[in-house]
């Protein structure tokens, strides 16, 4: 098949777009390299399968292509809002673009949504028919209330148009690739372990999240997007129902580095979600689908992508 895959520079796009090529797809990676980089795609550029396209998804763009996975748009805190107008932007004209164009070309498209459309959440763990608490005026609305709109876009286009939409809600995902001044949590904490530095959390360190090793998170997206019975139109959470507090994964971090760990406790931030925890129920019956790569194992894998990356510079 001939694929689109929007962001595909980016941590998790980079990923997909190597994941495609190997299953024998062309694959088309477009990328405005806000947070994405060349190097996360720069050994794919000698496949003759493979096509790197500078582009904002903001602006219109025209190809023939089979499937769309639009994962366009920063995706921690630190990025969506240095420029939250454009990020809203992004979520919306960016999904509207490319819905455009999966009608047009009868595409099918895949969207990258988020477990932040849940905000902070009042139920535990989060199903995928739980509306949110969402701040719609907060620091944090940029991104929230954009991938909740992009979501209405995608199921209006599939009612009103019949476009064969897909909508995945990504809960935290950790991996090689991560960008050093990321902002998550999990590249904060290894890249102040590997410096020697404080780890640096925010409250008291009992807040929760669940984290997807993002092997794990690609092969959810391709099976998603391949199906073809049930559902296959209404949102599926998709991360690592493990949940760990906070305090708890700087041990992990600890233990994957082989540092001490000395932690440092700041003020929480505004709209910041105390629990974080998928119920993933929907995509085991669906998709057939969990993660199996356990935190510790993940950690080590990242831990020494991080620990080269840091060296290099």
């Amino acid at each position: 098949m001939r694929i689109l895959v929007t962001g595909g520079a980016g941590f998790i796009g980079s990923h997909l777009c190597e994941r495609l090529l190997n299953e024998g797809n062309e694959v088309i990676c477009l990328d405005n390299f806000f947070t994405g980089r060349k190097a996360n795609v720069a050994h794919l550029l000698d496949d003759k399968s493979f096509e790197l396209v500078r582009h904002d998804v903001t602006e219109p763009i025209m190809f023939e292509v089979d499937q769309i996975y639009n994962l366009a748009c920063p995706a921690s805190p630190v990025h969506y809002q240095y420029n939250p107008v454009k990020t809203v932007k992004t979520n919306v004209m960016g999904t509207l673009n490319m819905l455009g164009l999966a009608k047009r070309v009868r595409a099918r498209i895949l969207q990258a949504s988020t477990s932040e459309v849940y905000g902070d959440p009042h139920v535990h763990p989060q199903t995928e028919d739980y509306w949110g608490n969402v701040n719609p005026i907060g620091l944090r609305s940029c991104y929230d209330e954009g991938k909740r709109v992009a979501e209405t876009l995608m199921m209006d286009y599939h009612r009103q148009s019949g476009v064969d939409t897909r909508i995945v809600r990504i809960f935290n995902t950790y991996g090689t690739r991560m960008l050093e001044n990321d902002g998550r949590v999990v590249s904060n904490f290894i890249v102040q372990a590997l410096r020697g530095e404080e780890l640096t959390i925010y409250g008291d360190g009992s807040q929760t999240r669940s984290f997807c090793y993002v092997s794990d998170l690609v092969e959810g997206f391709i099976r998603l997007m391949n199906a073809v019975d049930g559902d296959v139109h209404l949102p599926v959470n998709m991360g690592n129902p493990g949940e760990f507090t906070m305090n708890e994964l700087a041990e992990q971090v600890g233990m994957a580095t082989g540092k001490e760990i000395r932690i440092k406790y700041l003020d929480l931030p505004q709209d910041d979600p105390k629990q974080r925890k998928p119920n993933i129920d929907r995509a085991r019956a669906l998709l057939n689908w969990e993660p199996t790569i356990p935190l510790a194992e993940g950690l080590i894998k990242t831990a020494e992508y991080f620990r080269n990356e840091i060296e290099v510079k």
